[in-house]
């Protein structure tokens, strides 16, 4: 091959990984009222332009422990607790060492449900999603700005769920999320109440350092369900390489 030829398929192909590295998303196309909360959590474009994340997630039931290595494009998600590995290649979502490790009802359910609700309000700028405001909810006898999330049909593995946020009037952030879980198959599921609280800045984004579920009946909390705490959060600029999402050689795929 001629010297000039090899020149420019070197420089053609400089340019193509020039244009995707330099290529910066647009913005999400969000209503005032959605786009007025989510400038209360911080920087939100941080958040569109972070290519990965990861915490370290502590249930506070057992004080069990669980790492978290996310890619936000592709959504690709791996978690190591002191017993298992969960994480979630381009097959599926796979378990290590054995499925009898996890212990839960679900893996593809699990996987990445911690991340979702810790990630609340930025991910429902995701394509698919809809954000608008509907009447005020009661909580506990405190009525709370209300904002409703929709997925669109296709969009995630439940779009049937219900999603609303709660805003607490002072901050301006959100307080609670009302949700419901059609995953299973519930066709009537009830709602829980997913309280934030103790916010903490993460380079101009803020995360709650802790989540409490509790049963939600008759507008008010009651007894809780679970409680996980939060540290270590990173956004970063570059993803994790994709070796760590693939199933190791004692991995099972599983549902």
């Amino acid at each position: 091959m001629k010297t000039s030829a090899v020149i420019a398929i070197f420089f053609s192909a400089f340019l193509l990984f020039a244009c995707e590295k330099d290529s910066v998303k647009e913005m999400p196309n969000v209503s005032p009222e959605f786009q007025e909360l989510l400038e209360k959590h911080g920087d939100w474009s941080k958040w569109v332009h972070a290519k990965a994340m990861s915490f370290v997630m502590i249930h506070e039931t057992n004080l069990t422990q669980e790492n978290y290595f996310i890619n936000l494009d592709s959504r690709k998600v791996r978690l190591d607790a002191s017993g298992f590995s969960i994480g979630k290649d381009d097959q599926g979502t796979w378990v290590s060492p054995n499925r009898a490790a996890f212990g839960g009802t679900s893996i593809n359910f699990y996987h990445n449900l911690y991340f979702y609700f810790y990630s609340i309000p930025y991910v429902f700028t995701d394509p698919g999603v809809s954000v608008s405001q509907v009447e005020n909810k009661i909580l506990n006898g405190i009525s709370y700005k209300t904002l409703q999330a929709k997925m669109s049909p296709g969009t995630g593995s439940s779009p049937d769920d219900q999603y609303f946020m709660l805003i607490n009037e002072e901050s301006g952030r959100l307080e609670y999320l009302l949700y419901t879980v059609s995953f299973f198959g519930n066709q009537n599921p009830t709602f829980t109440a997913l309280k934030y609280e103790d916010y903490r800045n993460a380079d101009g984004l803020v995360f709650p350092r802790l989540l409490t579920g509790y049963t939600f009946e008759n507008d008010s909390t009651k007894g809780i369900k679970y409680q996980v705490s939060f540290a270590d959060i990173l956004l970063l600029d570059e993803k994790f390489e994709d070796s760590i999402f693939e199933k190791p050689d004692n991995g099972v795929y599983a549902d």
